[in-house]
Parts: C-alpha cells; structure tokens; sequence
C-alpha cells in the first residue's frame, strides 16, 4: 500500500479553524462578520490551521485577506499554519469532478488564499456524484501534487458515511493508495455517532490517515434556538420530527440543576472531548493548541497519542474564545493533562474543574440522547431524492492574458498554465505502511 510521506497525521493539528460560517447560508451577510479579527485571534491563540471552500460563498476570498496582511506575514510564516479547501462543488445543486475544473479550482483557490500551496485539496461532497467522478477528481488533484507540488495532500468529504467508506475502500483498490483524508460532517454529535460506530473500522481499515469531525452542532440543528436562518433561509435538511425532538431535549437539559446547561454548550464539548478520543486511531500529532506561549507544540510532549481531530466554525471572537476555553480544559482533562495545564499558566484547578465538567456533560449527555429516543443516529438522505446536477458540461472560465509576469510573482503564484497544461505524474514512491 502506497502511503504519502509524511503521513498526515504527523502534522495536522487537531483542532480545525472552519470557515463555513463566513458565508450567507449560516449568516445573512458574511461581509459584516469579524472575519479578519477572527482569524487574527485564531493564531494568536494557537490555532495552526483553517478548513475552507469555494461553495462556502466569499469564506476562501475573506480567509486569504486576513491571511495575506502584514501581521501575519510578519508573526506567522505560512509553513506555520494549514490551509484545507475543496473543489468540485460549484453550488447546491452544481457539481464538476472534470480534469479540467479541479484545475481551475486549484488555482483559483491558491489566488483567494494568497498562498503558494494547499495543504489539503478534498473533493466536496461526494456523494452528488459518481464513483468514476469522484476517482477521476482524486486522481488529477493527486496528478497536480506530484508535478507542481501545489497541492500536498488529497482527501474526500461527504455526509453519508457509508458512502465515504465505499469510495474510500474504491479508490485505495483502484490506485493502491490510501486517501490521506475523509472528512465528515454532523456524524459525530449528541445526535449522530455514526462516525465512530459505523465508518470508522472501515476507514482505518482502508488507510486513510486522518479522520476529522465537522460540524458538531449538526450544522447548527443542536441548538436551544434551532436551525440558523442565514441569507439563503432555512436551508437545513433535517425533518420537522428531528427538530421537534431536539427542541424536547433542549427544554429537558435548560430543566436540570447544572450550570451551562444549554444544549449546544453540552454538545460542543461532548464532542470534542469524546472524539479526541474515539477518533485517536484516525487523530494526529500537530500542535494541539494548549496555549502555552509562544511554543510551537508537538502532541509527543503532553501524553505521547494522537488526538482525534476536530473542525470547529465561529462567526465572532466571542464564540472563539469560548470555544478554546472549552478546547483548553478539555486537553487538561487528559491523562497528562495537569502538565499542559501548569505549562500554559492556567494550574492545577484547571484541571480539577475540567474533570468535575467532564462528569457534568456525561450526564447532561445522556440524559438529552435518552429523550430523542429513535432519532439517536438518524442521518437525513443526501443528496435527497430526485436530486439532479444541474452542471452538464465542464464550463471553465477562459484564463485571461497573463501580463509579464516579475521574479517576486513567479516565485509566489503558479501560473494558470502550469497547472491546466498538466499531462502526466510519476507514481509515488511506495514507502513502509
């Protein structure tokens, strides 16, 4: 089995800097966000790496403006931090897996995000297409990674589960190489663990290197005010009866004596923290973000194992803040967690709080999954029935005239032709699984 050197899960640090909610289908106007303070503080506090996409609306235009100013450029060189976006899904009912627009889309991508590589290219959304587009997308992000070198790592998302295991299982037969990662989303949560129960063994077992969790809140359905109503409406999948049940189990845990007791603030650290662990076999090793100062850390000095990795989306600095705090105790919760916790300056209170909180979300935790009842692991169909790709034919747009071009800029950005004119690859060099 072919492996990419090195694995993935080495270097990807497990807490993930999500930009879906720098778009109008989660706020009514992603230009009136914080998104540069948010991105800016993201760093400050230790978070090495953004998740983004170009269906996401402007997320990948205003993740590279916060990205490309001159206190970033000055503190946080670009090998410090990791870039993971996507290509083939164009809108929601357009999709193009061609040679031809996963070029484009690379490139356009390293434009918006001012940067000279990608770390992770996934394909988005998997399961609106067939297996031969999805194969046919892979193989050429995977062509582009071994002759320009702007792309460094390929991955799949998707929400079914077993679809993701299906084309991951396909595409290792077919190639002899693992994909380096599959992303889910709204599968690992209060409501849904289908992540842990049913793909992961098949994921381990089709040697994909990093597993992360996306979209804890079920893309915002786990909340005591439902689903988010951004520029788009309601755009949520899920069937009234799922609402109606999560409502149930809002009201439920608002009714018991333990301090934050709000669903999303159970959901979110019930997740994180539980996948940090069931997801370890799938987690990495990058800098964990534990806040101590100044330190670019290594997961090996606060417990040796991996961590199961996490995405987590924010639309102000206040929600990140109160997510790394949650973050935070969770690491001090850890076997060794009492070291993180006296090294980054917070003690050993920390920790003695963080096990006590640990204590209250385990029962909060059972007590909502108890009152939804049948709706425990129900995962809503995607694409949904009679679903049609609008996208017929590759429509790439044509490049415009390159002017002459200066050292500085060849150095930075390839040229538009450098990625289309891609003809053939090198095989990989097998390395020890």
């Amino acid at each position: 089995m072919r492996q990419t050197s090195p694995p993935l899960s080495t270097l990807l640090p497990p807490l993930i800097c999500g930009t879906a909610t720098f778009n109008n289908q989660y706020n009514p106007d992603p230009y009136a966000l914080p998104t540069t303070a948010i991105v800016h503080e993201a760093l400050s506090l230790g978070v090495r790496a953004f998740d983004t996409s170009p269906y996401y609306g402007p997320a990948e235009d205003l993740l590279g403006a916060a990205l490309n100013t001159p206190s970033v450029k000055e503190n946080f060189p670009r090998r410090d931090y990791f870039l993971l976006t996507k290509v083939g899904r164009i809108s929601g009912d357009e999709f193009d897996y061609s040679t031809s627009w996963v070029r484009h889309s690379v490139q356009r991508s390293l434009e918006r995000l001012h940067t000279d590589y990608l770390d992770v290219a996934y394909c988005h959304d998997v399961e609106f297409v067939s297996p031969d587009e999805v194969l046919t997308a892979v193989t050429e992000l995977r062509r582009i990674r071994e002759e320009k070198g702007v792309v460094k790592y390929v991955g799949i998302s998707g929400y079914p589960v077993t679809t993701l295991c299906e084309l991951a299982e396909m595409i290792l037969e077919k190639t002899g190489e693992p994909l380096d990662v599959v992303m889910s989303y709204a599968n690992y949560s209060l409501q849904n663990t289908r992540l842990a129960s049913v793909a992961l063994p098949r994921l381990e077992t089709a040697g994909v290197s990093v597993v992360p969790n996306a979209s804890v809140l079920g893309m915002g359905l786990l909340r005591r005010k439902g689903v988010p109503i951004g520029g788009k409406g309601d755009f949520h999948p899920s069937p009234k009866g799922l609402r109606a049940a999560i409502q149930n189990a809002s009201d439920w845990s608002d009714e018991q004596d333990i301090k934050d007791k709000r669903i999303e603030k159970v959901a979110i650290r019930w997740a994180l923290e539980n996948w940090m662990r069931e997801g370890a076999s799938v987690g990495s090793r990058g800098d964990p973000a534990s806040g101590i100062p100044w330190t670019r850390e290594k997961i090996e000095k606060y417990g040796g194992s991996k961590l199961g990795v996490s995405v987590m989306g924010v639309s102000t600095t206040e929600e990140l803040h109160e997510t790394m705090r949650v973050w935070r105790s969770i690491l001090d919760g850890l076997e060794d967690g009492e070291k993180t916790a006296i090294d980054s300056g917070r003690g050993t209170k920390d920790r003695v709080w963080s096990l006590q909180r640990q204590e209250q979300v385990r029962v909060l935790a059972e007590g909502i999954r108890k009152t939804l009842g049948d709706w425990v692991d129900y995962a809503w169909p995607s694409p949904a029935p009679g679903f049609v790709n609008k996208r017929s034919a590759p429509d790439v747009p044509a490049p415009l005239p390159t002017p002459a071009a200066s050292p500085d800029h060849l150095s930075r950005r390839p040229l538009v032709n450098e990625i289309s004119g891609l003809e053939s690859m090198p095989q990989l060099r097998p390395i020890s699984p």
